[in-house]
């Protein structure tokens, strides 16, 4: 599945794959060049809402840019990154009842 990382775009895609029963989460932020204070919340959101469906989420693909400002604001201990797609995907725990879901953050078209 691939968002656009457009305000409320994350929220609501994560919001329908939790609906789903989706609760193993990649997230593949390679596409995403520039993370702000929205964005910083809306991964925060993002985060706490799949927690509390007894949840997991993983990063993959940070830039340069954006694993910066996730080391400046500690958030790296609470996205650590894996090395790759699959080995992110081989780290969740396996568990029938969890479906594994790859979800590519893209750059928002312009219009």
């Amino acid at each position: 599945m691939e968002v656009s990382f457009e305000s409320g775009a994350l929220r609501a895609s994560i919001a329908q794959l939790l609906k789903e029963g989706r609760k193993q989460i990649l997230l593949n932020l390679s596409g995403l060049v520039y993370l702000d204070s929205s964005g910083i919340g809306d991964l925060m959101h993002t985060y706490r809402s799949v927690i509390k469906c007894d949840g997991e989420r993983k990063v993959v693909g940070l830039t340069d840019n954006v694993e910066e400002i996730l080391k400046i604001t500690q958030l790296h201990q609470v996205f650590p990154e894996s090395k790759d797609e699959p080995t992110a995907l081989q780290s969740f725990p396996s568990n029938g009842s969890k479906r594994k879901t790859r979800l590519e953050i893209v750059r928002p078209s312009k219009n």
